[in-house]
């Protein structure tokens, strides 16, 4: 299993790079970088990635609404020729408030929307060409679309959860990047459709990136109070909701991995059992600095072991 941590857009380009190398100096194999409407996160991913050899990075994740499979397939093969080949493309659907307030267009059928983008999308990383003419999408290539030394074919990757949208994943796409969902929802519910929809298409078995909040910190009441009011924003979201009442929690921070080293080294261990190819941190700051520390350093370990 590989191990990873998200990094915070809150902070300056400086300030993610150094905490990209001190992850990477902790034994941590990949770090991640959300996409909201500040950094574009595929450049970022570009700059952390060349400033810090060996280190995956990865966007988790740019949801397909508001964007075109050209302008994604050029930002991603950009990352990868930029990173030697280290990159790796998350997608997600977004929410309807998100979509329609920020880019003023309607939030509809998103998953006929993810079916195409992905349909479009592949041959774009895999050829650089396209010829797609679907309900929703157009994507085709006067000119040429591959970018030299964008090399292996960036893998997709797609922050589903819900049937529909696993059902897709696994036909379409290399993988998932579920937040929020803890090993009994992974166990009983995400890892098997998505591995159905694969076998079913004939695709090699998915990639289960498990994004989990978590700290290590001698203080976890203090932590856990400050988690309560962070993840309260996924709170308001029906399908977080649902995933963390599937994971047997009925508040996004129940699903924390928040304590000492061996009460977040067991939980990591249910990820894995639960059927996690990798597992990725999130929220690792919200302890301060060297709580942060901390929690890279026992993660530089498991990801080691």
């Amino acid at each position: 299993m590989t191990i990873g941590v998200a990094l915070s857009h809150l902070n300056s380009i400086d300030t993610i790079v150094r905490l990209a190398r001190e992850a990477r100096e902790a034994g941590l194999t990949s770090a991640w970088f959300g996409q909201t409407f500040s950094y574009d996160s595929p450049t970022l991913a570009a700059v952390v990635g060349r400033e810090v050899p060996g280190l995956q990075v990865g966007t988790s994740a740019i949801p397909v609404f508001g964007r075109h499979p050209l302008i994604i397939a050029s930002q991603a093969q950009t990352a990868q020729a930029a990173t030697g080949g280290r990159y790796h493309l998350g997608l997600a659907l977004g929410t309807k408030h998100l979509t329609e307030t920020g880019f003023g267009i309607p939030y509809e059928r998103p998953i006929a929307r993810l079916r195409e983008f992905l349909t479009a999308l592949r041959p774009l990383l895999e050829t650089g060409s396209a010829d797609f003419h679907g309900e929703l999408l157009t994507a085709t290539t006067p000119l040429p679309a591959a970018v030299p030394g964008a090399e292996p074919p960036v893998p997709v990757l797609v922050a589903a959860m819900g049937p529909q949208a696993l059902r897709v994943s696994g036909a379409l796409a290399d993988g998932i990047l579920p937040l929020l969902a803890g090993p009994r929802a992974l166990a009983d519910h995400i890892v098997p459709a998505v591995t159905a929809a694969a076998e079913a298409a004939g695709r090699p078995a998915p990639r289960i990136v498990a994004f989990v909040p978590g700290v290590v910190t001698s203080d976890a009441e203090k932590v856990r109070q400050t988690a309560a009011e962070t993840l309260s924003f996924y709170d308001r979201f029906p399908s977080y909701q649902r995933v963390v009442e599937l994971s047997g929690g009925t508040r996004a921070a129940d699903i924390a991995a928040i304590g000492d080293e061996e009460t977040v080294a067991a939980e990591v261990r249910r990820y894995r059992e639960a059927g996690a190819t990798e597992v990725v941190f999130t929220a690792t700051e919200l302890g301060g600095e060297a709580d942060q520390r901390r929690t890279f350093a026992l993660l530089g370990e498991l990801a080691g072991g």
